[in-house]
């Protein structure tokens, strides 16, 4: 826009002598000024989010962004700004599907110019999107999709998880709940989630000393579970010692609660699942003294990072925040750290500054491990306490168990 105005007054210079000569030499040097500063002018920095805000998966994805929100502002002091540009937060639904996923990163990446995305909520939209990343060569950091093959067999170096995989949330069940005369058998989601889950409980169950009595799969949208509650029971009932039915499954269904409903008691065998959002922790009230593993529960990181989003949550919803508020914050928290580190935006030099990289969050560090990128963290062991005073169950802590405690496999082929 200002090439055609220097060039007219370049040719009054020409043109014309004295007095208007120097006022157009003037204004010229004006002209070319403002141009070069504002070329100078960092453009925004671009963050796009890919989740599932409506879905299956919505209440998770509607977390996520609150959190990423909320995590910038903390990680920037509030300004929103980050290597001299502004941190611009696009946001894009795939309504879990994977081909809209894949549809959404690319025009993120090619369309909006993203400089780094993050997403999705569903580990097979996840899935889906790997390969987008390394097209465009272009940082992906997965936030909150779980399943191990995203940093496991599927993996590209472009690849960087904030959120928990299934490995962690097994390994971390698996210490709370198994143990030499422990017999166990599972139920899960018939998906990648629910299968990936299941794998790495069984292989840090059988470290354990525990047995493995059975599984059991079922489709995300099943409601009747009495079939898979009877033979799940019949499969533990006659077993000696300490018997437990561990679940992991996301979204509606709400197997914990259907399989309370039908006594499991009766055959001395006990229930155990991990962390969930609040409004699931309102059907573990049904299950006092169950215990398990989570990823988050708002009260029991003890740190300045979780001390504001607590009480900066309550302030501006009159609610803690939830599991993946947590987690995009932790994205947001990563962001930060790595952008400040390569005090660049560029690929190459984001990778190297984020292998190793190590970044508060509300749960307190975590670690990018160099092989997989799949960041190490906390985790906590859980007993479920009833208090009539607060609408869910309150997870009340057993240990923390740390990196060190969990001996996450790096399953990619790097």
């Amino acid at each position: 826009m200002f090439a055609p105005l220097c060039k007219s007054l370049l040719l009054k210079i020409v043109e014309q002598g004295g007095t208007i000569v120097r006022r157009s030499l003037i204004l010229t040097a004006a002209v070319l000024g403002l141009a070069a500063s504002t070329s100078a002018h960092a453009d925004d920095l671009k963050v796009a989010l890919i989740y599932g805000k409506t879905g299956p998966l919505e209440a998770y994805a509607k977390q996520t962004e609150t959190g990423l929100q909320m995590g910038f502002e903390y990680a920037t002091k509030g300004t929103m700004m980050l290597d001299g540009r502004k941190i611009v937060i696009i946001t894009k639904d795939d309504q879990g599907k994977p081909d809209l996923s894949k549809a959404a990163l690319a025009e993120a990446y090619q369309d909006d110019k993203a400089d780094i995305a993050i997403g999705t909520t569903s580990s097979a939209a996840a899935l889906a999107i790997l390969p987008v990343a390394e097209e465009n060569k272009k940082i992906l950091i997965v936030e909150p999709a779980v399943a191990d093959q995203i940093t496991g067999e599927k993996w590209n170096r472009y690849i960087f998880r904030t959120g928990r995989n299934s490995s962690q949330d097994a390994i971390s069940n698996a210490v709370a709940i198994g143990k030499q005369g422990v017999t166990v058998a599972t139920l899960a989601q018939d998906n990648a989630f629910g299968r990936d889950g299941v794998a790495a409980f069984r292989e840090a169950l059988a470290k354990t000393g525990a047995t493995l009595a059975t599984e059991e799969y079922a489709p995300a949208n099943t409601t009747d579970f009495t079939a898979i509650a009877q033979r799940l029971f019949d499969a533990l009932k006659d077993k000696p010692g300490r018997k437990i039915i561990w679940m992991i499954w996301a979204g509606a269904g709400n197997p914990p609660s259907k399989l309370q409903d039908m006594d499991p008691k009766r055959y001395g065998i006990e229930l155990s699942t991990g962390g969930n959002i609040l409004p699931a922790l309102a059907a573990y009230k049904g299950m006092p003294g169950m215990e398990g593993a989570t990823y988050y529960y708002y009260d029991i990181p003890k740190n300045p990072v979780n001390d504001w989003l607590v009480a900066e949550h309550q302030k501006r919803f009159n609610a803690p925040p939830d599991f993946f508020t947590a987690g995009g914050f932790a994205a947001a928290m990563s962001v930060v750290a790595a952008v400040t580190k390569a005090k660049s935006t560029d690929t190459e030099k984001l990778i190297t500054a984020m292998e190793g990289l190590e970044f508060d969050t509300p749960k307190g560090k975590m670690v990018f491990r160099k092989e997989d990128h799949q960041a190490l963290q906390s985790m906590y062991h859980f007993k479920v306490k009833v208090d009539p005073n607060v609408a869910w169950a309150v997870l009340e802590p057993v240990r923390e168990l740390k990196i060190e405690d969990m001996d996450v496999p790096i399953k990619n082929k790097r």
